[in-house]
């Protein structure tokens, strides 16, 4: 398939709409590495012009990936509701973000047109955006999800509490939740990264959570990030998980990588809404993070922002309570910098949004990227009006995954900045343990002996 450009007297050619999606993309290292990148600014913008007049239609008939032969393109098609499709099929992708950010245009205009929308059309649209188009959209976007706490409403922000541990330390775990709770985090989800994947281990992470949460009666939830097996495996010996983990990929060769398939994760859903110990009904928790298919060799000559948006294809299936984008933990090799970073963090939020799911972030990034702590703090001020959630871990300094991230105490300034509240529930619980007041942290604020007895 020949796709043309003509911007004044300057013709170019594509041969593939997988080309122009990659070729429209803004800049990113591993696009340039994998060889689908443009090779200029100028075959960029041609790119993008070519983008903006193809129809909805022609990116349902073209997958990137072909139906037959992924199951992810199989999730994503077959969800379509085909009555919505059939009422948007025909306009363009420049006609799709005129309608996203047209002032006019409300949230739920955007919802009565998103059953139609595939991931491929969602991640071309947001080639055309700008950074304020990708913030002013998301922004529109109410998504909400329950799990023992509803998330994602209006005027609140919400925050996971990552208190892991190199050594799998259970006390020290518990001491990290302790500070990240007085310091008013922690309604997202108490969740922990385990180093050693067992039952075992998961098990004894997920009693040591689920006994502060029962002690101080803590509207919220729990879970332990070992890989989805070893989960179900504990949860079926009675372990106390409010959610099931697990990392995704946008192709079917990519989560082979991460050693799950959709049988496996419908598994788990299925196990999840009758024996996850939370109320629900929503009880499942997703990672991605733009680059992850490129470093297994599973990205079929596709570029990062469409593999991206195809991962919350498949996470949209299991009405999942949260996932979240660890946008700049995977490296330089995909993200170089922090322009980079802030941008793929920006696709990131939109993209989940406009595919109907709880979307959090993980502002981050690792020692060896060309980024730095005020980059990750100006990614979570542009998206704080949009994410449901970031992560925060102790001193923005995450010991055991040895990356940066947001800090307990980055929550307190992002609520005040954009005059934000945690969900409605804990806030409830923090003004009952003295640690919030009006929407604000009080002077017990950061002092974890309110749960040590202290």
């Amino acid at each position: 398939m020949v796709i043309t450009s003509a911007i004044g007297r300057e013709r170019t050619t594509f041969d593939s709409v997988t080309e122009v999606l990659a070729k429209a993309n803004e800049r990113k290292t591993g696009d340039e590495l994998a060889g689908v990148a443009a090779r200029s600014d100028a075959e960029r913008v041609a790119a993008k012009d070519a983008l903006s007049q193809l129809t909805l239609e022609t990116l349902r008939e073209n997958p990137v990936v072909p139906y037959e032969d992924d199951e992810v393109t199989r999730v994503i098609q077959d969800a379509v509701r085909e009555p919505v499709y059939e009422r948007i099929r025909d306009w363009t992708v420049g006609e799709l973000r005129e309608f996203l950010v047209d002032s006019t245009t409300t949230d739920e205009d955007i919802s009565a047109i998103r059953p139609g929308l595939t991931s491929e059309m969602i991640a071309a649209v947001a080639k055309l955006m700008s950074d304020m188009d990708l913030v002013l959209v998301a922004s529109k976007l109410t998504v909400t999800a329950r799990c023992n706490n509803t998330i994602g409403e209006p005027g609140r922000l919400s925050f996971r509490l990552q208190p892991n541990d190199p050594g799998d330390d259970i006390e020290n775990i518990l001491d990290s939740t302790r500070e990240g709770l007085a310091y008013g985090v922690g309604d997202a989800v108490i969740g922990v990264n385990p180093v050693t994947d067992n039952v075992a281990t998961t098990t004894e992470i997920l009693e040591a959570t689920r006994g502060i949460i029962d002690e101080y009666e803590i509207p919220t939830q729990n879970c332990c990030l070992s890989h989805v097996t070893t989960q179900m495996d504990a949860i079926r010996e009675g372990a106390p998980a409010d959610l099931i983990f697990q990392s995704l990929a946008g192709t079917e060769a990519g989560n082979d990588e991460f050693g799950v398939d959709v049988a496996m994760l419908d598994e788990a859903y299925e196990l999840g809404t009758r024996r996850c110990s939370s109320a629900g009904p929503n009880v499942m928790y997703f990672e991605t993070g733009q680059g992850s298919e490129l470093s297994g060799d599973a990205h079929h000559d596709v570029d990062q922002v469409t593999l991206e948006a195809r991962c919350y294809g498949l996470a949209k299936r299991y009405d999942p309570f949260i996932v979240n984008t660890v946008v700049g933990f995977i490296g330089p090799e995909y993200l170089y910098d922090g322009k980079q970073v802030i941008r793929a963090g920006l696709e990131d939020v939109f993209m989940g949004k406009l595919h109907g799911i709880s979307m959090g972030i993980d502002a981050c990034y690792t020692n060896h990227i060309q980024a730095d702590q005020n980059d990750i703090e100006r990614l979570a001020m542009l998206l704080a009006n949009a994410a449901n959630y970031f992560i925060t871990v102790p001193m923005g300094d995450d010991v055991m995954l040895n990356y940066q991230s947001n800090s307990y105490h980055d929550a307190a300034s992002l609520w005040e900045l954009h005059d934000l509240r945690p969900a409605a529930a804990f806030e409830e619980w923090l003004e009952e343990m003295g640690i919030m007041h009006e929407g604000r942290l009080t002077e017990k604020a950061g002092d974890p002996t309110l749960f040590a007895g202290g």
